[in-house]
């Protein structure tokens, strides 16, 4: 008998501005910035991204290639995209 198995995919898991935190948290921490870009488009994802696009005012297109793995989101993009995640950015010590 065969294993049925399919790729796990955290977007399906990540609802709460807890869950985004916690994931954004780990990836500042240890990633690199190209995966910062993939957690950010996981979690974009997550949330879906025409949703996203109505609640920051960028189009889903400007969304899909800053969280590309080529993007470069530009601070203003993160920040109204972290507002719409209902988390924001901190500095700590």
């Amino acid at each position: 008998m065969a294993l049925n198995t399919k790729p796990w995919d955290a977007a399906e898991v990540i609802n709460t501005p807890a869950d985004i935190a916690a994931y954004l948290d780990t990836y500042l921490e240890d990633g690199s910035p190209e995966e910062l870009l993939r957690a950010l488009n996981t979690i974009a994802r997550s949330r879906g991204m025409s949703a996203l696009a109505r609640d920051t005012g960028i189009s889903r297109e400007a969304l899909y290639k800053a969280f590309s793995d080529n993007g470069n989101p530009t601070l203003d993009t993160l920040l109204r995209v972290m507002k719409a995640f209902g988390v924001r950015l901190a500095i700590a010590a």
